[in-house]
């Protein structure tokens, strides 16, 4: 038996620490979930002040998403090992940084705790955990042979989804039992350990091109005014126009500086090429899918269904570990039949488990609930190693970091998109829903009719959508027919 295992592993050991790096970062995105209270507590942050306080995840996945093609790029130039150390480096500086952070204002200048303090190393933080899968995905490419490829890209999905889960759990349990700097204190231990780890793998291909630090900035400047523009799409004003125009502006000015640019932050011929093209449309319509799975799922549950905060994250657990084994099969299934058919198989079962989801009524019982989440989380997994085998299908060795930070960054941008838009949907379909009932009324009966139609309208708006997603996935299967069309193993 333990021949066997290790006859399993073999081809992707040197992968593993890389893949234990990935985990740690993706922990991190989502570990304030459940800290973010004593966090504002102790930073003196109202719950009234939501939008201040949504900062501390809103920083991190600017930073982690900004840091993609540049870390991608630096990865091409030194080779991923130098790369990885160093964005490891700076993400264990970054996680004492957030740990200091209600201290810093009185060591610098004997001042009060200030929540930008926070906001700022959660920033700083999310640069080096972001660069991590890029630089991952373009290690594996030579790190694991042509034949076991497809499974190394599901390992490394597996690995961000799996820190994902685990952050809010782990979380949880270190406000139990300590203080909640030490959910980032404890990152450094851990850190240390992949780095030690990471420099016993060889240290990768380099290249002499030059890193675009200006079209980098200007990605960075975009990504942020769009985000600043997007959150207030539910209540569009001035402010809004400013944000959105100026990210307009500046992607007018990025594309222009990476078509002049002789070693362009983006590879100009990646664009090029019609696969990698079509599955980072994939991967935008998949980041969409995703984030309203993530968001819809505990809310529901919480403010529907009536469960606890923990039971509803622990319904989220089900549609996440679900995304993590489909990765893995994915993996297997693109090595064995190519991308296009799980890439399809994928969209079609993820769809189908949205619109059971949006099926649910309030009768809606175990197992049913169980499976729907199932259902829906094996198909989104599935599709991690097809879109990625795609979208780095005909990329060379060289520019295999800047490609895979491309394709990250299509993900997170549908993240970004998707939350925005469903939050301006949600919020004018309730309205509209709620809008004949009375504020408040003495009379019981009343009350009771009150709180139904508003349960009723959280229902709506929520099983709604649930039918977005499907009809996100079934449109992703153009794209994703059209990535895998050139491919030769189809």
């Amino acid at each position: 038996m333990r021949a066997y295992f290790s006859r399993i592993i073999s081809p992707y050991k040197l992968l593993l620490p890389l893949c234990f790096g990935v985990f740690i970062a993706a922990d991190d995105q989502t570990v304030v979930v459940t800290l973010l209270p004593e966090m504002l507590s102790d930073l003196r942050v109202g719950v009234n002040e939501l939008d201040r306080a949504s900062w501390s995840i809103t920083g991190y996945l600017i930073g982690y998403t900004a840091a993609m093609p540049l870390m991608g790029r630096i990865s091409d130039r030194t080779g991923y090992r130098s790369s990885f150390l160093l964005a490891m480096v700076v993400f264990t500086i970054g996680s004492s940084l957030v740990a200091l952070s209600p201290e810093i204002p009185r060591l610098l200048y004997g001042g009060d705790p200030q929540y930008n303090w926070l906001v700022g190393a959660r920033v700083f933080q999310a640069i080096g955990g972001g660069a991590l899968i890029p630089i991952t995905i373009a290690a594996s490419g030579e790190l694991v042979n042509k034949k076991h490829r497809a499974i190394a890209y599901g390992m490394i999905g597996a690995s961000a989804e799996a820190g994902a889960v685990t952050g809010p759990l782990w979380g949880g349990g270190i406000t139990t039992l300590l203080s909640w700097q030490w959910a980032f204190w404890l990152n450094i231990p851990l850190a240390l350990l992949v780095i030690i780890f990471v420099l016993r793998i060889p240290k990768g291909n380099q290249n002499s091109k030059k890193v675009d630090f200006l079209a980098a900035s200007i990605f960075a400047a975009a990504l942020t005014t769009s985000t600043l523009g997007l959150i207030r799409i539910g209540n569009p004003d001035a402010l809004m126009s400013g944000y959105l125009a100026t990210a307009v502006i500046l992607v007018t000015v990025l594309v222009i500086l990476n078509r002049r640019a002789e070693n362009p932050l983006f590879p100009k011929y990646v664009f090029k090429i019609a696969s990698s093209n079509y599955s980072n449309l994939t991967h935008f319509l998949i980041g969409a899918v995703i984030i309203i799975g993530m968001i819809t799922v505990p809310l529901m549950a919480a403010s529907v269904f009536g469960k606890s905060t923990l039971e509803g994250g622990l319904q989220l657990l089900r549609l996440t570990i679900a995304i993590g084994v489909g990765a893995i099969a994915g993996g297997y299934l693109t090595r064995s039949f190519g991308a296009r058919t799980p890439a399809l198989v994928g969209l079609l079962i993820s769809a189908g488990g949205f619109m059971l989801l949006s099926s649910w009524t309030t009768e809606t019982k175990e197992p049913e609930i169980t499976a729907h989440l199932i259902c829906a989380g094996l198909g989104l997994g599935m599709l991690v190693s097809p879109i990625t085998e795609s979208a780095l299908w005909g990329v060379s060795t060289g520019e295999r970091g800047a490609a895979s930070a491309l394709l990250s960054v299509s993900r997170m941008s549908g993240m970004t998109a998707g939350l925005a838009v469903i939050t301006a949907l949600g919020t004018m379909q309730f309205t509209e829903l709620v809008v004949n009932l009375p504020a408040f009324s003495l009379d019981i009966n009343d009350q009771k009719q009150i709180v139904k139609a508003a349960s009723d309208a959280g229902f709506t708006v929520f099983t709604n959508f649930y039918r977005y997603a499907a009809v996100l996935l079934v449109i992703a299967i153009v794209p994703a027919w059209f990535m895998t069309i050139n491919r030769s193993d189809i």
